[in-house]
């Protein structure tokens, strides 16, 4: 794991992915890039990793510090050995999933297929709307809804009327990484609704605004100072079918999937399958 910069989002994944890893009897070595290092140095980095025997599986912790560049996420990415790379981010890997061949899948995304085959929600035939169309999340989501056969709307900041078309979905992913946007009037009563956000609330104004007087995740903030929240809003709770919570929803899936990805890597490798 590749952890530059510090990201509060981001350390609590990687501490969590370095948790699972090594109770899972796997070796996780984290190496620290600091936020004043280049794009030089990170893709040096991934090389080096690249050539390392030793080492089934590369992830890079997005984002990376904004000094490295605005192409820095992608050409990092697309410099991680394609049989290595167990985020999924690879084009390689991208376009074996666009075909419906997919060998190493983007961890969130496959988390949350795992997570709605796990609780027996239907997605075929149903109509799933992505909010998000990032390469991480957004786009592999809409592609693996899309494998199961339900139809799919990706929404994205210049959607006309973005309540109204995610109204319509049976099944809501929410994943833009802005903390409570998604309200009830969002959501279709009986909706299921995959909160894939992961924010961190500093300030007590936006704690106090979107949690009621009494609840659990102002105490957490009055003794921590911060609190996570994702990108659904709690009153939403109120007329879903079922929803994720945040923490302890989506997260340890993705963990479990980078688990899952590096045993596959594993494996296709030994067998000479991965790679170009």
């Amino acid at each position: 794991m590749v952890l530059a910069g510090q990201n509060p989002a981001s350390e609590v994944y990687v501490r969590n992915k370095i948790k699972t890893v090594g109770g899972a009897g796997c070796r996780a070595e984290l190496f620290r890039l600091d936020g004043s290092a280049t794009l030089d140095e990170a893709l040096a980095l991934v090389g080096r990793l690249n050539r390392d025997e030793g080492i089934d599986g590369i992830l890079v912790q997005s984002p990376l510090p904004d000094g490295m560049g605005a192409d820095a996420e992608e050409r990092v990415f697309d410099a991680i050995d394609p049989a290595k790379d167990v985020d999924g981010f690879h084009p390689y890997n991208v376009g074996l999933l666009v075909q419906k061949r997919p060998a190493l899948v983007a961890c969130t995304p496959l988390g949350c297929i795992e997570l709605l085959e796990r609780e027996g929600i239907p997605m075929k035939g149903k109509h799933a709307v992505v909010i998000g169309r990032s390469d991480i999340v957004g786009k592999p989501m809409a592609m693996l809804l899309l494998h199961r056969d339900a139809t799919v709307t990706v929404c994205h900041s210049r959607t006309v009327d973005l309540p109204s078309v995610a109204r319509t979905a049976d099944i809501l992913v929410a994943a833009i990484g802005r903390p409570a946007f998604v309200t009830r009037e969002f959501v279709k009563p009986g909706a299921t609704v995959v909160d894939v956000g992961i924010n961190t609330l500093t300030s007590k104004a936006d704690v106090e605004r979107i949690f009621p007087e009494g609840s659990r995740k102002r105490a957490v903030f009055a003794e921590k100072g911060s609190v996570l929240i994702g990108d659904v809003h709690p009153d939403v709770e109120a007329v879903a079918g079922a929803i994720t919570p945040v923490p302890g929803g989506v997260g340890p899936l993705t963990v479990a999937m980078v688990l899952r990805n590096t045993v596959a890597a594993a494996e296709l490798r030994a067998l000479g399958k991965a790679g170009m």
